[in-house]
């Protein structure tokens, strides 16, 4: 590999902003959550993922990779999920091998009761701060930066050459 390509002084001063800015929204939103819903944030998003999905469910498999969580960081939400009667877990009657979860309805109305909590903290540390115009700047510049990432990992998974070429 050829020569390092250090961050000059502004992408610096732009990567750790990121990184802070990061760092203080999820702490932002765990803490909104925890005190008014009482769930951790990660509950919070497996809750909507499946109240997104047709007949509110989804299988394992396809949760973990939509939240790009590890099966056993699921597992272990799911099961605490379970607990308090959000979700519930089912097999497949056509495929007895794969797990499904499904919101309960008890889980939907947790969820409704939590989201215009979450929704206000997100609207008043995101988008407050912003005009119209650097929203939609944001968007285009974050859909970006998802495009390289969903190219990326299809040329990975595809075992791609120009990947290959890029890496020596």
């Amino acid at each position: 590999m050829s020569g390092t390509r250090w961050l000059d002084e502004e992408e610096q001063h732009t990567w750790r902003s990121y990184l802070r800015t990061s760092q203080l929204l999820q702490e932002a939103l765990e803490r909104q959550l925890q005190r008014d819903s009482g769930m951790p944030h990660a509950y919070y998003m497996i809750l909507v993922v499946l109240s997104e999905s047709p007949g509110r469910t989804m299988t394992m498999t396809e949760l973990s990779a939509i939240l790009q969580y590890s099966v056993s960081r699921l597992s272990h939400a799911v099961s605490r999920l379970e607990e308090k009667s959000w979700v519930r877990r089912l097999k497949r009657p056509e495929d007895r091998r794969t797990t499904v979860a499904e919101l309960t309805d008890e889980g939907f109305a947790a969820l409704v009761e939590a989201a215009p909590g979450h929704v206000e903290e997100v609207r008043r540390v995101l988008f407050d701060p912003l005009t119209p115009g650097q929203v939609r700047q944001f968007g285009e510049i974050l859909d970006t930066i998802l495009s390289a990432f969903e190219y990326h990992r299809a040329a990975e998974a595809e075992g791609s050459p120009a990947l290959d070429a890029a890496a020596q």
